[in-house]
């Protein structure tokens, strides 16, 4: 009996660890498979013995809210679900009778309310008993109706999720404080729980509805026949997302789950299993609950499949925060009717943790289906120690401790790893428009090794046996990825120096000085800030950011080197040449004889005039392109009417729109793309 208690007590300090950094703290410190043994592992003991130690897990609802937020107390306690993993206990637990099979989705529990169709008050599900005030972050979420048809009160839960397609494109793009957010649970628990409501309008956060809770007018609950499934259509026709269900019965429930569990894979909402809910909402509410579980409904946890394999080796990634990540790398093995062959381990103190070494065996799963974890290691010889130094840029590695847990850094600041973004930003579509090289392939090319410069993008096929044997590559993929390069390297000028990421430099200060000195990079780079507060639109703080970029001889030679790859269609070709050292011409540049549209067509001189567009467009691929066409003629295109403005461009010249009002407050013509192609000699 002593030992079972000790045994008692080391599980729930573990389990309560663990719950704390999750629900509090957004760090994942075990993966759902370990927590959910040890959780059982404690449940049976709890049986076994009859003794409930203070403070068990199994006696509490999640973990105390630790934030700046408002607090408030939940009208009655959010209860967590009992749950199985047994499609035939689902089968016992319906008693003949017929429910509702939904996705479990893997986010965050919100309580909304809503008085006379506003949307009044939002509550996270917190410890179960209290929970924050989140109704300005909720206001930003992306598919929350704010007003509803029906004026009563209502009050309904719902799980506030990121799509996994948002979340590997969000992932890269956060501040490095959340750097640290490995799935969309938690990236989502951030965002929700943010102070600052403009933080969470850009993490693309959703609203899935899961229960109806009450729904009054004047006093008087509606009537939905007493059918869950009803709300659920009614909670739809009030513009709710709704969570996907089936409705069951004894006779389909099992193949029902068949259904879910192989529509995962192309589930674009995080899920860790699905939940079943009394049809008969009447019968339901009759059976009462524990003190920990609600009796009418149950959760279905996935019965994750595990293989054993051999570990190869560990794969050290560095990233753009200098975090050095572990990633195991085994024999191939099929997983969820998929083969997986690596999993991150995240941090040394899971590798500690799991004492790995090279030819270990391992059993590995995938988390929720989808994530490739290491379940546990049954050799543990513990033999791979961290790299003394960084595998990108070679400086002496560093150990930093951040919520207890240990992370490998590279301290090096000029570690092309930390260049991520910049790499990112020249590579994006109003730069060199690379398509296909997202930031998590640049990512992994610079851990690689392949890319340490600009340049570099443009010499990828030195390393094509490499690629095309990394994960997600194959001869295809690497042929796509070099045809893009190959047409990415035929560019303008401007688009290169806007990649440059000069700081304050966007798209339009770049084609301002382009024009300005007529693409001759030489003048360009030796220009001096007073030559430059010439530009009408440059001021001082971008004149000195410029001048400050060109003078470093490091960012001349990159230029350099980049331009030795390119070719730059120059229509009114100056010549290159560095400003800083021996002025020898780089690059190469295709000369046109005269400005023109996008077909290479002549057109009329619009310096002077500036331009705004609006509405659909017909004769150009899009608005972008027929900006561009003002531009190489010589004109301006600005976002909004102003006096200044000289033409609005829309189609509907009778639009109530807002442009059409004040251009025509202003005086100013509203012309349609035709006129438009009139006036600069191209109809």
């Amino acid at each position: 009996m002593e030992n079972h208690t000790d045994r008692m007590k080391y599980l729930i300090d573990v389990l309560n660890d663990a719950s704390r950094a999750y629900y509090a703290e957004g760090i994942e410190k075990m993966s759902n498979l370990e927590y959910d043994k040890l959780y059982d592992e404690l449940l049976e003991l709890e049986k076994e013995t009859g003794v409930i130690m203070s403070g068990s897990p199994t006696q509490k609802v999640g973990y105390e809210v630790l934030s700046e937020l408002p607090k408030e107390r939940h009208a009655s306690p959010m209860l967590s679900l009992d749950k199985t993993k047994s499609p035939e206990d689902l089968k016992d637990w319906l008693q003949g009778k017929e429910g509702i099979l939904s996705w479990k989705l893997d986010g965050l529990t919100i309580v909304l309310s809503y008085e006379g169709g506003d949307l009044v008050k939002a509550v996270t599900r917190g410890n179960g008993e209290i929970g924050e005030v989140v109704t300005a972050n909720a206001k930003k979420f992306e598919n929350v109706p704010l007003r509803i048809g029906f004026k009563g009160k209502l009050v309904l839960r719902g799980e506030a999720v990121i799509k996994y397609s948002d979340f590997e494109r969000i992932n890269e793009e956060i501040s490095e404080a959340d750097a640290k957010y490995k799935n969309p649970r938690n990236l989502c628990s951030g965002s929700v729980r943010q102070l600052d409501p403009s933080i969470t309008a850009k993490r693309h956060v959703n609203l899935i509805a899961f229960s109806l809770v009450s729904a009054e007018e004047d006093g008087k609950a509606l009537d939905f026949g007493n059918s869950f499934e009803k709300r659920f259509q009614w909670l739809r026709e009030q513009g709710f997302s709704v969570v996907e269900y089936k409705k069951v019965d004894p006779e389909n429930i099992e193949s029902a789950v068949e259904d879910f569990k192989e529509a995962i894979t192309s589930n674009n909402y995080p899920s860790d299993g699905l939940v079943l809910t009394y049809e008969d909402v009447a019968y339901g509410v009759s059976l009462g609950r524990t003190a920990k579980f609600p009796r009418n409904a149950i959760a279905f946890k996935w019965t994750d499949e595990t293989a054993e394999t051999r570990l190869k080796y560990i794969e050290w990634s560095a990233s753009r925060t200098g975090l050095i990540n572990p990633v195991a790398v085994f024999e191939p093995v099929e997983l969820e009717g998929t083969t997986v062959s690596r999993a991150s381990v995240h941090n040394l103190s899971i590798m500690e943790e799991l004492s790995l070494g090279e030819g270990d065996t391992i059993k590995v799963y995938k988390a929720n289906m989808i994530i490739p974890q290491i379940a546990e290691n049954l050799s543990r010889t513990g033999s791979i120690k961290p790299p003394a130094s960084c595998p990108v840029c070679g400086s002496a590695t560093e150990i930093k401790k951040d919520n207890d847990a240990a992370y490998l850094c590279c301290p090096n600041p000029d570690c092309p790893a930390k260049k991520l973004k910049a790499f990112a930003l020249m590579v994006s579509r109003d730069a060199l428009n690379v398509e296909g090289l997202s930031e998590m392939r640049l990512e992994r090319f610079i851990s690689e090794g392949f890319i340490h410069e600009y340049a570099d993008i443009f010499k990828l096929d030195r390393f094509k046996d490499k690629i095309t044997e990394l994960d997600g590559f194959g001869e295809k993929s690497y042929n796509n990825l070099i045809d893009a390069c190959n047409k990415a390297s035929h560019t303008e000028l401007y688009r290169m120096i806007y990649g440059l990421g000069i700081a304050g430099i966007g798209l339009a200060g770049a084609k301002l000085i382009c024009r300005e000195f007529k693409n001759d990079l030489s003048a360009m780079r030796n220009t001096d800030e007073a030559r430059l507060l010439e530009i009408d639109g440059i001021g001082e703080v971008l004149a000195g950011a410029w001048v400050s970029y060109f003078k470093d001889e490091k960012n001349n030679r990159e230029v350099d080197d980049l331009l030795n790859v390119l070719t730059i269609e120059n229509r009114n070709a100056a010549g290159s040449g560095r400003g800083i050292g021996a002025g020898t011409a780089a690059g190469s540049y295709v000369t046109e004889g005269s400005e023109g549209n996008s077909s290479g067509t002549g057109g009329a001189d619009l310096s002077g005039l500036t331009f705004v567009i609006t509405g659909d467009v017909h004769h150009f691929k899009n608005r972008r392109e027929l900006q561009d066409t003002i531009e190489r003629l010589g004109g301006k295109a600005t976002s909004s009417v102003s006096k200044s403005t000289n033409y609005l461009i829309n189609n509907d010249v009778n639009s109530s729109s807002n442009k059409n009002k004040n251009a025509k407050k202003y005086g100013i013509p509203i012309i349609s793309e035709e006129e438009f192609l009139k006036l600069c000699g191209m109809a």
